[in-house]
């Protein structure tokens, strides 16, 4: 599988017998259908991030993204919780891509978030 930001090869990553693919160069990770809502309530699972925040990031503002396993253009997400965090997800196998650091960021609640979050039911 090739890397859907840099097009790089991808290597398989394992934990808790959850299967992932992230990029050899990016370290952008590739989740198959819900692993990353099965990855997500699983403690220590965060250390599938390995890559730097500051490089996905730059990868980041790719705005054409094509489904590594499709092969058609992904749609840009965001997170409902912490809406800062943006993320590729494909309509047809429902596949979806974290640039580097965002998994992480995905995973974890900040006091940030819970004030962002306080902020725009504020406003409603």
């Amino acid at each position: 599988m090739q890397c859907p930001k840099c097009a790089h090869e991808m290597e398989r990553v394992v934990y808790n017998d959850v299967e992932v693919d992230r990029c050899k160069l990016c370290k952008g990770l590739w989740f198959d259908s819900r692993e990353h809502q099965i990855l997500k309530a699983m403690d220590g699972s965060e250390a599938i991030d390995v890559g730097d925040p500051e490089v996905g990031e730059l990868f980041n503002t790719e705005e054409k993204v094509k489904c590594p396993a499709c092969h058609v253009d992904m749609i840009r997400m965001v997170d409902s919780e912490q809406p800062h965090i943006w993320y590729e997800g494909c309509s047809v196998c429902y596949g979806v891509f974290f640039d580097a650091g965002e998994f992480r960021d995905f995973k974890f609640h900040t006091l940030m978030d819970f004030i962002r979050a306080f902020r725009v039911r504020e406003r409603k």
